[in-house]
């Protein structure tokens, strides 16, 4: 009979915990248009419409 590979089943069980962190990292930062979080659906500091807060640049030209 076989003896049982605890290395292996280590590595596998490592993997699969660093896929489900990834996984869930990924599910937080990915922010789907109109959905409400847990903080009221708005991120401070940006606006409603999803523009910049700043106004928008003009180029110069030097001379």
């Amino acid at each position: 009979m076989a003896t049982p590979n605890y290395s292996y089943e280590k590595r596998q069980r490592e993997l699969a915990k660093k896929r489900k962190k990834e996984d869930k990292l990924r599910s937080k930062t990915a922010v789907k248009p109109g959905d409400a979080g847990s903080d009221g659906g708005q991120e401070t500091g940006t606006p409603a419409d999803g523009g910049s807060t700043y106004p928008p640049v003009t180029p110069t030209t030097t001379r």
